[in-house]
């Protein structure tokens, strides 16, 4: 017993450490906003706008939108932009092979992206929420943008218009025998259409959007599974008191 537990302690340290060494960004937490209608089909607005024309979304149909309290008038009229069909899929406008030409890797489905990007760091829309409020402008990256998240990511800032330019403040620190440095802040050198707040809002609306896309049925999973639940618990003291009502006259 001993050597088993032994052996579990060293799978541990070789397991553990593989995550602490990584080190990285902290992810911030978003906003829990998967039963709001109306941050939902904002963050649809701002997927069609600025996500959909380099990425796809190939496991999704417009008409799923539906779902978030659009109507088929609503999505073909101001969601819509790549066909004349409610019910086809999303899918971007740009060339495959020129979108991994323009920025060296084919660009990512995005239907699932939410599901996929979960650790142990916290969830998929934790980090897609961090990921889009972490650019800044680095001339020495081909498209002109890095990222604390990610960094050397091959997306540029999709929402620059919206946020602006920012720096970051670095602060260098002694770690494990030798200098890192840790981000402390963020200073901005040109403002953008939004505020900070309202930018963070926005982004908000849009990490939650994606993780609804990545499984749209949850809100009714989750509902069904509270009745569920209850029919089970009042069935456990029906089957409690019949049982009791069987045996009652065994010796």
């Amino acid at each position: 017993m001993k050597k088993v537990f032994l052996a579990l302690a060293l799978c541990m340290s070789v397991l553990t450490p593989s995550w602490a060494s990584e080190g990285g960004a902290v992810w911030d937490k978003a906003p829990e906003r998967g039963t709001n209608v109306a941050a939902l089909q904002n963050g649809a607005k701002l997927f069609v706008n600025y996500c959909l024309n380099c990425h796809t979304a190939n496991f999704m149909r417009f008409n799923r939108l539906q779902d978030i309290g659009l109507n088929d008038k609503e999505i073909q009229g101001n969601l819509n932009f790549l066909s004349d069909k409610v019910g086809d899929l999303m899918k971007t406008a740009i060339d495959p092979k020129q979108a991994k030409a323009f920025f060296g890797a084919t660009p990512p489905d995005l239907t699932v992206i939410a599901r996929s990007r979960a650790g142990h760091a916290g969830t998929g829309g934790d980090y897609i929420y961090s990921l889009l409020r972490s650019y800044y402008r680095d001339p020495s990256k081909a498209t002109g943008w890095n990222n604390t998240v990610f960094p050397n990511v091959a997306m540029p800032n999709p929402l620059w218009q919206l946020q602006g330019q920012r720096e970051p403040i670095w602060e260098e620190v002694e770690a494990h025998g030798g200098k890192s440095h840790v981000l402390r802040g963020w200073k901005q050198v040109k403002a953008g259409t939004m505020s900070e707040a309202a930018f963070d809002d926005a982004v908000g609306d849009l990490a939650a959007y994606l993780t609804w896309m990545s499984e749209p049925v949850k809100n009714t999973r989750v509902a069904i599974g509270v009745w569920v639940l209850m029919f089970l618990g009042l069935f456990a003291i029906v089957a409690w008191r019949l049982n009791a009502a069987f045996w009652k006259d065994v010796k």
